[in-house]
């Protein structure tokens, strides 16, 4: 579904990525971990084409909701999306003076419209917002809240996966979705993962510092990424033994 070969990337003329390869497969589940810096929330800010980090290097193919086979980088953001990427932040940001309702029906009905389908009637939307909510404790007063705004942070990693669970992607790339997240809405977000993600057409980039999110959601494979590329690569043991004897031990 995803294959990087070889990507460079820099930002201000920063070198971040130095010929990173990864190959996701439908299905699976890619956990990527890494010391501060190593350059985590750059892969995916330059997946999801975010202005500013200029690729200077390799390649990015990704089999779209169609299933024909796209260079990603050079798609606009919002052709990525339509495609069935999806981006979640480590930060997501507030929007004053928009409902998440309105947010996210514009955003549904945009994809649909861009892959040639039918709009999502308001009717439909609002029982589908209902149910992703209703999952992942998110009440409709909340969604009819301003984006984001006030918003504890694990309410806003909460009400990320309610927007992840009504775009539907093919590819969710999470950039530190367990960041700021207390037991309780760990599990939740964990489970929406889970839920949401987990089949056989789908598949899940997870960027995280911590092994506690990864009990959850189970990868298939666990990737140390240092000074911009892969070092090591294994399976959920790896992320054990990094939780153990630390990266400068692992990644040596």
């Amino acid at each position: 579904m995803l294959k990087i070969e070889n990507l460079h990337a820099e930002i201000d003329g920063k070198p971040i990525l130095n010929g990173l390869s990864l190959s996701v497969r439908a299905g699976q589940v890619h956990a990527i971990m890494g010391p501060n810096g190593a350059g985590k929330s750059t892969l995916g800010y330059v997946l999801g084409g975010r202005p500013g980090y200029e690729v200077t290097g390799g390649s990015v193919t990704f089999e779209g909701s169609n299933n024909e086979q796209l260079d990603l980088l050079d798609m606009a953001p919002d052709e990525r999306a339509a495609a069935g990427l999806f981006l979640g932040f480590q930060y997501p940001v507030e929007i004053p003076g928009v409902s998440n309702v309105q947010f996210l029906r514009t955003a549904l009905n945009a994809q649909r419209r861009a892959r040639g389908e039918a709009e999502m009637s308001a009717g439909d939307f609002l029982r589908a917002a209902r149910a992703q909510g209703e999952a992942l404790d998110v009440s409709m007063d909340m969604m009819k809240r301003n984006v984001n705004v006030g918003f504890s942070g694990g309410e806003k990693k909460r009400n990320e996966m309610v927007q992840m669970g009504l775009l539907g992607p093919r590819l969710a790339v999470l950039d530190e979705t367990d960041s700021g997240l207390d037991i309780d809405a760990l599990r939740i977000v964990g489970a929406g993962i889970n839920r949401i993600m987990r089949a056989p057409d789908k598949a899940v980039v997870l960027i995280t510092h911590y092994q506690r999110l990864l009990d959850i959601v189970q990868p298939d494979f666990v990737h140390v990424l240092a000074e911009g590329r892969i070092v090591r690569s294994g399976g959920p043991e790896l992320a054990h033994e990094l939780e153990r004897e630390g990266y400068a031990q692992v990644a040596a």
